[in-house]
């Protein structure tokens, strides 16, 4: 399957600055959402190609395709977020599209059209086209969530020197056991969303 199809009838159509948009952090119960934007470029390099849905790559090459993303100077990329706070008072839907569009308005230059992962984001009026399973059938979205899934890890393994109990470093915020046990013990930290029951 060509994973650049989408991006090659856009570039057909002649928009040139296509923007893959993906979030991640919808689910845990702590913790930012955040959203990555990706640019590609029409003249795109080799190993974007390798670029897939974040959860489908090893750490390794998650962080290996990260590094390249942001160290590739043909490329054009941002991250926004919406914290804890800001889920619990819009709802989480709401909060990542917050999070996407504070990542688009941050990019260097404005995509003329927005690939994103099953979702749409009405406030802007730039094209737009909502994907089912987009990080999986689009490169510019792969990128989109390599950038967003590695940023937020770091987000939490940051989170977890300040609250160790909760060993958010290994469990990224989500519900496992040894997190539950800890909400139990300590109770919740401001970093916990208080609407997720």
């Amino acid at each position: 399957m060509n994973r650049l199809s989408l991006e090659q009838e856009l570039w057909n159509k002649g928009y040139r600055f296509i923007c893959g948009v993906d979030e991640a952090g919808r689910g845990p119960l702590c913790g930012p959402v955040i959203a990555g934007a990706f640019i590609i470029p029409v003249e795109y390099p080799d190993w974007i190609l390798k670029a897939d849905d974040s959860k489908k790559l090893t750490e390794k090459k998650r962080l290996e395709l990260y590094q390249r993303i942001i160290s590739e100077n043909a490329v054009h990329w941002a991250t926004g977020e919406a914290s804890a706070a800001e889920i619990d008072k819009i709802n989480i839907y709401q909060a990542t599209r917050l999070a996407m569009t504070r990542a688009i308005e941050k990019l260097p230059i404005t995509p003329d059209y927005l690939l994103l992962d099953a979702m749409l984001l009405p406030s802007l009026s730039i094209p737009q086209k909502s994907v089912i399973h987009g990080d999986a059938l689009s490169i510019a979205i792969g990128c989109a969530s390599i950038l967003a899934k590695v940023t937020r890890d770091q987000v939490m393994t940051e989170l977890d020197k300040e609250f160790p109990a909760y060993l958010w470093a290994k469990n990224k915020g989500y519900g496992t056991r040894d997190h539950l046990l800890a909400i139990e013990k300590h109770g919740p930290t401001p970093h916990h969303r208080m609407t997720f029951a």
